[in-house]
């Protein structure tokens, strides 16, 4: 049975919908949800919302960057959601971009990877109940603290979305999970190959960290048209993104499309940035068609090394579109 979790889009947030959409996700045998942010709600606050109002679906920060809060103040969110949930706290962790940490939240942008890599140090050192020590971190003047509360959960699984190499080397080093944004998932495996060489080099075992994708679904019968539902945001990643996006689809063979979509996107025209995204280049990074093509597609994707596929909500859907599209693709 294919392991699948929900991601709303952080615009166009109705947290009505959400909640009830969330609640049908746990009824149908959806693994968990998982609550992004950028500049509009606040995530452990919304994630809260939901654990009060269900019992088993897991609860996910889908993605909290490691910026906007310290280290110190992600683990007793983290922690103090665990408790309420019962258990069910997933913390997804990111390096977010320079525009957003530095002209929204004011905080210089530097050194991200060492910064991921102690912050989670720092994460599982106080979920332990143990104190922190200076040499924990080079960021910061670190003292003798520790968490003033025990924590449901030690080991609270962290995930890491990334797409560079040595960052996603550094997975396999200290997190629990990956989490890539429109890898293709016939070239999964380089990824987790990356993921493999970092988790050898500390003696970890491999086939512990767990892919976790984000991914489109759009299980409807006119493909086309579904096709047409994600080539927007697509080509926002692409024109609008800064770099990593553009750069991966070239790696993996789809340069001459990303270079026409950012050439038409910068230039102001994102209606024709948009239709210039190739249905190939969709069907490598998204799953779109009647249910059961769907089904059939992410068996396999699952056949590509995925373990649980995050599938992203449609951008202020009506939750009778979304109960349909959960239905549709269930995994129970």
């Amino acid at each position: 049975m294919t392991r699948l979790g929900i991601v709303p889009f952080w615009k166009q947030y109705d947290r009505k919908v959400v909640l009830k959409a969330s609640q049908l996700a746990e009824d149908l045998g959806y693994h968990s949800v998982w609550i992004p942010e950028a500049w509009g709600y606040e995530q452990f606050q919304l994630l809260t919302e939901i654990a009060v109002h269900t019992k088993r679906i897991g609860l996910a920060t889908g993605i909290a960057n490691i910026f906007s809060r310290s280290a110190g103040l992600l683990a007793m969110s983290t922690a103090t959601l665990d408790e309420i949930s019962e258990g069910r706290a997933i913390l997804g962790l990111g390096t977010s971009g320079k525009n957003v940490i530095e002209n929204f939240h004011g905080i210089p942008y530097r050194k991200p990877l060492t910064r991921m890599r102690e912050t989670i140090g720092i994460l599982r050192t106080l979920w332990k109940g143990e104190r922190l020590t200076p040499e924990q971190s080079s960021l910061a003047d670190l003292r003798h603290f520790k968490l003033e509360m025990t924590p449901t959960r030690p080991d609270i699984p962290i995930y890491v979305a990334s797409l560079q190499h040595k960052a996603i080397n550094e997975i396999g080093r200290s997190a629990d999970g990956w989490v890539p944004t429109f890898w293709p998932y016939k070239n999964f495996s380089e990824g987790m190959a990356w993921v493999e060489e970092g988790a050898r080099e500390v003696g970890r075992d491999p086939s512990e960290i767990e892919l976790a994708p984000f991914l489109a679904v759009v299980p409807i019968d006119d493909l086309d048209f579904a096709r047409s539902m994600i080539k927007p945001l697509v080509s926002f990643y692409i024109g609008g993104m800064g770099t990593y996006y553009h750069a991966m689809f070239c790696r993996f063979g789809f340069q001459e499309n990303a270079d026409l979509v950012r050439e038409l996107y910068n230039s102001g025209d994102r209606k024709k940035a948009a239709a210039a995204v190739s249905d190939e280049l969709i069907d490598a990074i998204a799953i779109c068609g009647p249910p059961e093509l769907c089904r059939e597609k992410l068996a396999e994707w699952e056949s590509q090394g995925m373990g649980t596929g995050l599938v992203n909500l449609p951008q202020g859907a009506p939750y009778e579109m979304l109960e349909g599209a959960l239905k549709a693709i269930a995994p129970a």
